[in-house]
């Protein structure tokens, strides 16, 4: 990325920001704290050719935010000869770890979890006194990851979209504008993506889906000095506010999944942001490729900066995690199944043939 780059990139953020008041004031999406929503999620995993040791992880809801997120319950079945939860101990993701005796022909689990979720804003304009975060997780939410570093080409350029902006929330909206205005949704990408940042930025191909371009948001945030954190999670219901792109088409979820992003402002707390969300409207909103003044793209743009719809359950917020008892490597992150046969690692993004499904439906209040 060089300096001419850059400054076209800016002038790009500066021109989003003076788009007309009726632009901006013509907008279906905002999310609001209102009544909680319960869903049920069912997860069943079967393995269809098992060999020697044949085991699996199933994410489970762990995250409790008293404002807009309850992990309520999970309870599974199995014909496992080893079924038990197990905790990432450094973010504290809960999965569910389960071992066959090796000759069971026809492996299976199957998980229903409960949860409770509404949606959230914050009035940036009007500053409070959230808790604020003790050292442990000051130094936890701006430490870099494995596949999200906070040193190198990383701090040169959020350094560099940061250069002039006075406050946290200034730093943290410089931020969010760069990442919309210089990223595009790439449908070619597996999954949700991988998150390899500084990768990202070295080769200037800042196409990906939620998972490179919310975790670039993250790290970027931190390595301006912003404590910040991905949340990793998949969409449960369609979009109350008409957004097609931003919600589950029907009960199955199964390749639903989708993460978030966070970033903690004195006087605000937690603030939820998600850039990448944007970029999906531009791309996949009916009729599709819509441009950037369009005004359902204004909407998203103007809501996801502060609020989030929770039509979503949240899985963790755990970076670098090591399977308990895996033969593979570590994970950059924890939002789908996983599961080894043969000590060999079956390919999460291939639901088909690992055979896994996920459905979700909306419980009465």
């Amino acid at each position: 990325m060089d300096r001419r780059d850059f400054l076209k990139a800016g002038a790009a953020a500066s021109a989003a920001m003076l788009l007309p008041a009726t632009a901006r004031a013509n907008s279906a999406f905002a999310p609001k704290p209102g009544n909680w929503r319960r869903f049920e999620v069912v997860t069943r995993l079967e393995i269809a050719e098992p060999q020697g040791r044949t085991q699996a992880w199933i994410p489970l809801p762990s995250v409790n935010e008293a404002d807009w997120f309850r992990s309520e319950n999970s309870e599974w079945t199995t014909n496992a000869g080893r079924a038990q939860l197990a905790r990432e101990p450094k973010y504290g993701a809960d999965m569910l770890h389960v071992e066959w005796k090796d000759g069971e022909k026809a492996p299976v689990v199957e998980v229903v979890s409960r949860i409770a979720t509404r949606d959230r804003a914050v009035d940036l304009s009007a500053p409070g006194s959230p808790p604020p975060l003790t050292p442990t997780e000051q130094a936890l939410y701006t430490a870099g990851t494995d596949l999200i570093p906070v040193d190198g080409i990383v701090l040169e350029t959020a350094q560099k979209i940061t250069a002039g902006a006075n406050t946290d929330l200034d730093r943290a909206r410089a931020i969010y504008d760069w990442v919309v205005d210089n990223t595009f949704r790439d449908a070619s990408v597996r999954g949700c993506g991988i998150g390899d940042i500084a990768a990202m930025l070295e080769s200037g191909n800042l196409g990906g889906k939620c998972a490179d371009l919310n975790a670039l948001y993250v790290g970027l945030a931190r390595a301006a000095g912003l404590p910040a954190r991905d949340v990793y999670g998949i969409r449960v219901a369609p979009s109350q506010f008409g957004y097609a792109s931003l919600g589950a088409k029907n009960e199955v979820i199964t390749k639903a999944q989708h993460c978030r992003a966070e970033v903690y402002l004195d006087g605000h707390g937690w603030v939820p942001v998600d850039p990448a969300d944007v970029r999906k409207v531009v791309l996949e909103e009916p009729p599709g490729n819509l441009a950037a003044d369009d005004a359902k793209v204004v909407a998203a743009r103007e809501a996801l900066f502060g609020a989030w719809e929770t039509n979503w359950l949240a899985y963790n917020m755990a970076h670098d995690v090591s399977l308990p008892g895996a033969a593979g490597p570590k994970l950059g992150f924890l939002m789908y199944p996983q599961a080894e046969t043969a000590s060999l690692r079956l390919d999460c993004l291939d639901p088909d043939r690992f055979r896994y499904a996920i459905t979700a439906r909306e419980l009465m209040a």
